[in-house]
């Protein structure tokens, strides 16, 4: 492994800010020095300021667009992380593989990738055991609540992902779930293959499938050490590709590599990190609508925080008055934060919420904007310094609000979420810390916990 910028071990787009910073931390934690920029980098850009670097990432927005929007926007990200050199090029999507035909589409970014990347075949990982995320036979499953001891579900019977407001996901076959999203043949390698005791047999079967005709390559996975079979096949095919190699996945595409990597390359261990202890008071945006936030707001609330309820089918629905609700609610939050307390700004309190119900338009990025405008104003006027955004699908638009430029992992805090350092030159947001948290990304306590400041975070 080098760190030459020319010699990249891989790059990744993630579709949307919470998912980038899972997986930036499994490739901090494999030891690769690792930097999420929320724009494809210039080489200037990347190598100059941040050192040199074994891999990055884009943290970018197209989990919540439509195909047409999707393909500009990944045709541009794709063709600027080629032109770095990495081995390996990651467009990384929620473990839950939530996506439609019409809204994130997975299958039109496995077309998008294809045709500038080319390649034999597309590999496609979803599972993430350190998740809670299990394919077996093609079908997917996944607990409730990433980092607890929440029940586990077929993907279509979960109670949270088969009722996602924008992406609900009833159909747990990927396979099927993938054919609703392009023409281009699926393959499996399926968890007889990745267990077996035989020397050579995921390679063998990736070519019986490739065989039958298949340009995308589902694998199953049931736990870590699977994973490390599978990036053992993907770095000996990106050995033989001319360019990057492309792949579809979950972190469990970082997980699977770093595995392989470790193993076989010897890699040091990941430096010792550390947050700073005094950061109270905290600031939590959220633009969640998983029952698994409303719990967390819920014990939050429970424990003192301040709850400025927005009003999300007003911000939506009347522009006219946009700006001043949010200046309203950055106001109460700084008056708040200046009196010592912990602040819980959100949009929705779970499906019983009826706010964005009555929500009309580009509902993610209006709200993520609102999100990030007032945290943005909060950390100009006082001294909050550790910041939380709730929501996969309106953070990336938070976190542009906020200024961010690129952001590094800082520490451990949940699995998928880490507490990160913010890069954004010219705003408030520069320097601090903070934390990019999926829906079904937690345990109840999870604020309280960031809010506690503990030097220790794992």
């Amino acid at each position: 492994m080098t760190s030459h910028p020319n010699r990249l071990a891989l790059a990744f787009y993630g579709d949307d800010f919470t998912g980038s910073t899972d997986a930036l931390e499994f490739l901090t934690r494999a030891g690769l020095r690792t930097v999420l920029f929320i724009e494809p980098p210039n080489g200037a850009e990347a190598f100059d300021r941040f050192g040199a670097l074994d891999a990055f990432g884009v943290a970018g927005l197209s989990r919540s667009l439509p195909p047409e929007s999707m393909r500009g926007e990944l045709r541009d990200a794709f063709n600027a992380l080629r032109k770095l050199g990495p081995r390996h090029v990651h467009y990384k999507v929620c473990s839950t593989f939530d996506s439609s035909p019409t809204i994130g589409s997975i299958g039109c970014a496995i077309d998008v990738g294809a045709e500038i990347y080319g390649g034999r075949f597309v590999p496609v990982l979803a599972a993430a055991p350190a998740l809670g995320r299990y394919t077996v036979f093609g079908n997917h499953f996944a607990r409730v609540g990433i980092g607890s001891d929440g029940a586990i579900h077929r993907i279509d019977r979960h109670p949270v992902m088969s009722r996602h407001p924008s992406t609900p996901m009833d159909e747990a076959d990927l396979r099927l779930h993938l054919a609703r999203q392009t023409s281009r043949k699926v393959g499996l390698v399926d968890i007889l293959d990745v267990a077996s005791p035989q020397p050579c047999s995921v390679s063998l079967a990736l070519e019986r499938e490739l065989g039958r005709g298949a340009s995308i390559v589902l694998f199953d996975a049931l736990h870590e050490q699977h994973l490390s079979q599978i990036g053992e096949v993907l770095h000996a095919e990106a050995a033989k590709s001319v360019g990057p190699l492309f792949s579809v996945g979950s972190s469990a595409i970082e997980m699977a590599l770093g595995a392989h990597w470790r193993a076989s390359e010897a890699r040091p261990a990941a430096p010792a990190l550390d947050a700073r202890f005094d950061v109270a008071p905290l600031l939590v945006v959220s633009g969640s609508c998983s029952p698994v936030t409303d719990r967390q707001i819920a014990h939050a609330l429970a424990a003192g925080f301040e709850s400025i309820a927005l009003d999300a089918a007003s911000l939506c629905r009347e522009p006219d008055t946009r700006d001043t609700r949010i200046d309203d609610a950055a106001r109460h939050a700084a008056r708040m934060i200046g009196a010592g307390r912990n602040v819980l700004v959100h949009t929705s309190r779970g499906k019983a919420d009826t706010r964005l119900s009555t929500a009309t338009g580009s509902t993610a990025e209006t709200l993520g904007r609102a999100l990030g405008g007032i945290a943005r104003q909060v950390l100009a006027n006082t001294s909050c310094r550790r910041v939380v955004v709730a929501g996969g699908d309106t953070s990336s638009h938070a976190a542009r609000a906020l200024g961010i430029k690129a952001v590094e992992m800082l520490a451990t805090f949940s699995p998928g979420a880490p507490l990160c350092r913010a890069h954004a030159t010219g705003s408030p947001a520069d320097g601090i810390e903070i934390n990019f948290k999926g829906g079904q990304v937690g345990t109840d306590d999870y604020f309280v916990r960031l809010a506690a400041g503990t030097r220790s975070l794992s």
